[in-house]
């Protein structure tokens, strides 16, 4: 059976100037179309939101290219090799949570905002407390989420050249990022979206090639797949069954119900795809987009069924965890098992494309979320004119690009696919509530907003930091620390109910109120569409 040797630390896979070469060619192919959607940048509307100008399919493929990030390709491949079923839990997760978004969020969203999470929030309340918080909160799980991207870029990059050393590894996530702040500097909303619509499509074009190949392999015969995983694995049927990760324990049971949470509940609250909705011309067109996501979201994911799987069967999970790169290495091991230096490239370039398009999607969100939230609503009061705004935005992409340099490099090994459910934990506890609370409770009010996503964020973050990810086993981020008090890897669990409560009782503490006509208006219009056109083009 091939690829079953133990793969050495240090060994190289694949031939690296085929692999640089294909890296090459789609960075030069993207910075011509950036460069060319660029020439239209003339408004905020323009940067922030792409001039309006995406039809429904379009910008469905393009939330496919957001969406279906590193964790999607690099992390998800790699749980299932290694832990089996479990690690499909992942792709389950991310596919239903799209039911949230589509049912109770896109629409809705699109009539509401103008072009940020927060043009929701504060619009029947007070805006300066409730775009501060909703900007914090934004920062927040971009940062997160770019953590996971540029581990992924690293760890991937590394095992395509032979970079074994953090070092060397460092220098490609500097590499990546001075690559991301040059695409959102340039192109803006569109030149993101023409990125991501390309991405997309290779990716799920090259993931459909592999699974086709793995099937032809095993006759088309997905039960002899997986009996050859079974095989390689040692005979360990475990990997077909639930529990192999998440049932071990009371303890680990509850982590899973956790992470379930967290990924079905913070897909309807993710900044960046939130930002997604407002670049089409209707609301009509934001349903169409959540339509086209779902079904090209899940067809992906069930090609990452058969590629995890497969990976465990041709390459086995020792190999894979001994790679530069660790379990996020799978997919492109598969890739060089399969087709040689030629598929393993162009797989690779797929991937380097993900991380890319999705560091880009991610950081104009934060930029936006600063530049039109924070200084022109906060800092000048709405007194600043469209040309202003953007130059702040542009200032604030290079800063988000060097904080996120930063911390990819030290977050270098961690398993991608983890690092963004940390994110989508993170996006629930402080997003979710206040915008169900804002779109459908007439009663609820400024404190309660400002405590939900305060109280949701705060709760998120100190039980991660207090969680084994961080410290206290040979796999956390401090290995050699131990200051776990908090049982569970995920904060969902916790920190979701109790963003919720907060927001319920900051609002009924809350004896100022708020306006009932503006309330009143909110709810026409997010139900409706009607003042929604003539609102987003002033």
């Amino acid at each position: 059976m091939p690829g079953l040797v133990p793969m050495a630390p240090n060994e190289q896979v694949g031939t690296p100037w085929v692999n640089i070469l294909i890296f090459g060619v789609f960075v030069v192919i993207t910075l011509v179309i950036v460069l060319r959607a660029s020439r239209n940048n003339r408004t905020a509307a323009d940067y922030y939101a792409a001039g309006r100008s995406f039809t429904g399919p379009q910008n469905g493929t393009a939330i496919a290219g957001d969406y279906l990030s590193a964790a999607s390709f690099l992390g998800i491949v790699g749980a299932i090799a290694v832990n089996g079923y479990d690690g499909f839990l992942y792709s389950i997760g991310f596919l239903v949570a799209w039911l949230v978004a589509l049912l109770l969020v896109a629409e809705l969203l699109r009539n509401t905002g103008k072009f940020t999470m927060a043009d929701v929030l504060s619009f029947r309340l007070r805006q300066r407390p409730v775009r501060i918080a909703a900007a914090i909160t934004t920062l927040a799980v971009c940062f997160f989420y770019l953590l996971a991207q540029m581990a992924g870029a690293g760890g991937l990059v590394s095992l395509l050249l032979g970079i074994p050393d953090r070092l060397g590894q460092s220098v490609v996530i500097v590499v990546v990022g001075a690559l991301m702040i040059l695409y959102v500097l340039v192109g803006g909303m569109k030149g993101t979206t023409w990125v991501q619509i390309i991405k997309a499509g290779l990716l799920i074009v090259g993931a459909a090639v592999m699974t086709v190949w793995l099937l032809a392999l095993h006759g088309f015969n997905l039960s002899t797949l997986l009996d050859h995983a079974v095989a390689t694995a040692g005979g360990n049927e475990a990997i077909l069954n639930p529990g192999l990760q998440y049932g071990k324990t009371p303890t680990s049971r509850l982590d899973f119900v956790s992470l379930a949470l967290a990924l079905v509940l913070g897909t309807a609250a993710l900044p960046h795809v939130l930002m997604r909705f407002y670049t089409v011309p209707t609301a009509k067109e934001a349903r169409r987009s959540v339509v086209w996501a779902i079904w090209l979201i899940g067809i992906f994911y069930l090609f990452t069924l058969v590629l995890g799987y497969g990976a465990g069967a041709l390459i086995g999970a020792d190999r894979i965890k001994a790679a530069p790169g660790g379990v996020n290495s799978a997919a492109p091991l598969l890739a060089f098992d399969l087709g040689g230096s030629l598929l393993l490239g162009f797989i690779s370039a797929v991937a380097f494309a993900t991380i890319l398009a999705v560091v880009a999607g991610l950081t104009i969100t934060a930029a936006a979320s600063f530049a039109h939230d924070i200084y022109a609503n906060v800092v000048r009061r709405g007194q600043v004119d469209a040309g202003g705004e953007v130059k702040v935005a542009r200032r604030t992409v290079v800063v988000i690009g060097i904080v996120s340099i930063i911390g990819g490099i030290g977050a270098q090994g961690q398993n991608v696919a983890f690092l963004v459910a940390l994110a989508f934990a993170v996006a629930a506890s402080a997003n979710l509530p206040t915008i169900l609370y804002s779109l459908f409770w007439p009663r609820f009010t400024t404190r309660g907003a400002v405590w939900s996503m305060y109280g949701g964020l705060a709760a998120a973050i100190v039980l991660i930091a207090f969680s084994p990810v961080v410290s206290g086993s040979a796999t956390a981020m401090i290995p050699g620390a131990n200051f776990a008090i908090f049982p569970l890897s995920n904060p969902g669990l916790v920190s979701i109910p109790l963003a919720f409560l907060l927001g319920w009782v900051g609002s009924i503490t809350d004896r100022a109120g708020e306006s009932r006509r503006k309330q009143a208006e909110m709810e026409v219009r997010s139900l409706t569409g009607v003042g929604a056109e003539k609102a987003v083009e002033h």
